[in-house]
């Protein structure tokens, strides 16, 4: 068993951006009500952490963001944009789930765990360094990678974003550096709008974008393939010191948001993967932060597949897994084999594959 640490919070239940709003409380409270089960609870590592600070929050966003979220402090409703609202508690939350993901890297690089999830609200993946969007506050994936990077002698960090959407604040946060790479399966043309095949980076940060925009209708094979055929050897030449995972099961089967047709085995599978990958290249380390995800049961399945994953046990049996292993580009549909092979080829000018 691996010391796996999850990083939970009753304050990110505060976080009420409406009664009819999808990115609601109960996300997180039906992962809490599954944790709570004895056998369950004595598999993980349950550490104490603090609010990110606004120094820490200026690693990533402007000054007038960070004061701008505060300000929602204590009003009962504050609109951000037109899907991003706010409750009295939801800067504080917002503090406290960038804090989770920055102690979670600390803890880490330190040795102190093996791996650790950040069951946190609210999401981050789409916020900009100058303003909260798509139901996220504070980009709590990329203000951990900062941190990393500026105070733990952190040099690489590969961040892999398997949300439906494509993360933008995190894409943009790193655009034009080496020093994170940024990979993303999504559904597009979709919400943001973000994430075509010729986003590739700028300047230094050329080649370290890789975006695999999918049509929809994926199912566990395809995602399969992608982080076989596409990830996995970019990630090994890469080599990264530490691996993040913006993890949104909002491709979930099931999703009311999504178009996408994964299943728990899906999230177990391309979990195995990164958490191979880490213990190959970077001592196991590897840390995912919660995303999307808004079908109750796909996502309380999903987040147990990848967190069993990540403390060494898993639901998947031998024959399943070692399907999934076989499954190849060339043994999808047509119109994904060819998605993926524009993504493969526009990825050879930067890596070997």
């Amino acid at each position: 068993m691996r010391k796996t640490a999850i990083l939970k919070n009753d304050l990110f239940l505060e976080h009420n951006p409406g009664q009819t709003h999808v990115e609601s409380p109960r996300r997180l409270e039906v992962i809490h009500e599954r944790l709570a089960a004895p056998e369950i609870m004595k598999m993980f590592h349950f550490p104490a952490f603090e609010p990110a600070s606004h120094e820490i929050l200026q690693m990533n966003h402007t000054p007038a963001h960070v004061n701008r979220v505060a300000s929602t402090g204590g009003k009962p409703f504050d609109i951000l944009d037109p899907d991003t609202t706010t409750s009295a508690r939801s800067y504080d939350a917002a503090c406290l789930a960038a804090g989770a993901v920055v102690e979670g890297t600390r803890l880490l690089m330190k040795g102190e765990i093996d791996n650790c999830f950040a069951l946190v609200r609210p999401p981050g993946h789409h916020a900009e360094a100058d303003r909260g969007m798509g139901f996220c506050l504070f980009n709590n994936i990329a203000i951990g990678a900062h941190y990393a990077i500026q105070n733990l002698n952190v040099d690489r960090v590969m961040i892999v974003d398997w949300d439906l959407h494509h993360g933008n604040g995190t894409q943009h946060s790193f655009y034009n550096t080496d020093q994170v790479l940024y990979f993303s399966t999504h559904q597009y043309p979709y919400y943001p709008g973000t994430g075509s095949l010729s986003e590739t980076g700028k300047d230094k940060g050329e080649g370290f974008t890789i975006n695999v925009p999918l049509p929809g209708g994926q199912d566990d094979f395809a995602f399969a393939s992608i982080f076989n055929d596409i990830l996995s050897p970019i990630a090994r030449q890469y080599k990264p010191d530490l691996i993040m995972i913006s993890a949104g099961f909002d491709i979930y089967i099931a999703d009311p948001l999504g178009g996408m047709k994964v299943t728990d085995k899906g999230f177990a599978y391309m979990t195995e993967i990164l958490q191979d990958l880490a213990d190959e290249i970077c001592d196991g380390r590897l840390l995912a932060t919660l995303e999307g995800g808004y079908d109750l049961n796909g996502l309380c399945d999903g987040v147990m597949a990848a967190l069993l994953e990540m403390a060494g046990e898993s639901i998947l049996d031998h024959k399943t897994a070692e399907a999934f292993k076989d499954t190849h580009i060339d043994k999808q549909d047509a119109l994904l084999a060819s998605v993926l092979e524009q993504t493969r080829n526009i990825a050879k000018n930067y890596w070997t594959l």
